[in-house]
């Protein structure tokens, strides 16, 4: 996989974010499977803006669901519980970002705000 860095931009916020890019014939896959400890920060890039939701099936552990526009504007943040069907933002998106709730992601989730509807 490919290592990304991007800027996410909230709320008059920058926050630099270190990502694995999917390649297309895993997006199944995700995080499932995967452990915890050693879950990386997963971006997937759509071809055209979907609703396409997403489930946490196989993932043992919660997650933190970035999704963003086209121009890469945040859509919606979501703390995706494990075993979970059909979680989907209101608006559509071109990107989706997986971040596993762990020690290492509580900068992140203090950026989006200070963390405190995620836990």
């Amino acid at each position: 996989m490919k290592q990304r860095k991007i800027i996410l931009r909230y709320r008059g916020k920058k926050k630099e974010l270190g990502l694995y890019v999917l390649p297309r014939g895993l997006y199944w896959l995700g995080l499932m499977f995967s452990r915890r400890s050693k879950a990386k920060n997963l971006l997937f890039s759509f071809d055209k803006e979907t609703k396409m939701p997403i489930h946490s099936f196989f993932v043992f552990y919660s997650f933190l669901a970035i999704w963003l526009d086209s121009e890469g504007k945040i859509v919606s943040v979501k703390k995706v519980r494990p075993f979970n069907f059909g979680v989907s933002p209101r608006e559509k998106y071109k990107f989706l970002i997986e971040i596993p709730l762990k020690e290492d992601s509580d900068e992140v989730m203090d950026f989006l705000d200070g963390g405190e509807r995620f836990k």
